[in-house]
């Protein structure tokens, strides 16, 4: 009976392994594979680093995306995925977003709800839990600054409505922006939704400070009180 030999990345030729192939041809000759296994660095026992990284990514249906929504405890019911690989994993989609966000064109004003989404959508979109941000603005639509008041949930009790009109008034601003998202990728508003809305929009009226948006985060889409006559 003959057993069948088992080939590590160290047997490839130099020019097919993950890190040499990077550096001689460039992270865009990469698949996502090869470079999930630089990520990981190494497999298990049955699987080399770059046969574990295609199973990671079968699981997510080859979406990064998806994969991206992963928790830590997703990663780690594959054998050979430690705390440190997961949390390398998790860090890289987090640098990625974070890169995105600043890669997003200056806004010097917001005019419309479009661009008041691009803002906080690279944000929200892929939250496995429900967040609740704000934007603050000027009287010529400038953005002054964007703030996350809750983590988690979306009632009454969570926006804090004296700790917004704190922090607007703190910026300077009159005007600001409710968003938050929905995890479950539909951007259709709750009625605890509306009533948020509500509460916000009378008491910041007292301080002569207008709400003059919500916007509902689901995936990559949005749906926004203003624009739907609802502010």
């Amino acid at each position: 009976m003959y057993m069948s030999e088992r080939f590590t990345i160290q047997d490839w030729a130099p020019v097919e392994r993950p890190r040499e192939k990077f550096l001689e041809k460039g992270a865009e000759s990469l698949s996502d594979a090869e470079l999930l296994a630089i990520l990981i660095r190494s497999g298990n026992r049955n699987e080399n680093a770059i046969d574990l990284a295609r199973k990671i990514l079968a699981a997510a249906e080859n979406n990064l995306q998806t994969l991206r929504k992963f928790s830590y405890k997703d990663y780690r019911k594959f054998k050979g995925i430690g705390a440190g690989k997961a949390l390398s994993i998790m860090a890289a989609f987090e640098l990625a977003a974070r890169c995105e966000q600043q890669m997003a064109p200056v806004m010097a004003r917001i005019h419309s709800s479009q661009m008041a989404a691009s803002t906080v959508v690279p944000i929200l979109r892929d939250l496995g839990h429900e967040e609740c941000w704000v934007l603050y603005l000027n009287k010529a639509n400038r953005l002054l600054g964007k703030e996350r008041i809750s983590s988690g949930g979306l009632d009454a009790t969570v926006v804090d409505t004296r700790l917004i009109i704190k922090s607007a008034i703190e910026r300077g601003s009159c005007q600001i922006i409710l968003a938050h998202n929905h995890p479950s990728g539909s951007c259709k508003p709750g009625a605890n939704d509306k009533i948020v809305t509500e509460k916000l929009a009378k008491a910041a009226s007292l301080c002569d400070i207008a709400l003059i948006d919500h916007l509902v985060i689901g995936g990559g889409d949005y749906f926004s009180f203003a624009d739907e006559g609802l502010l």
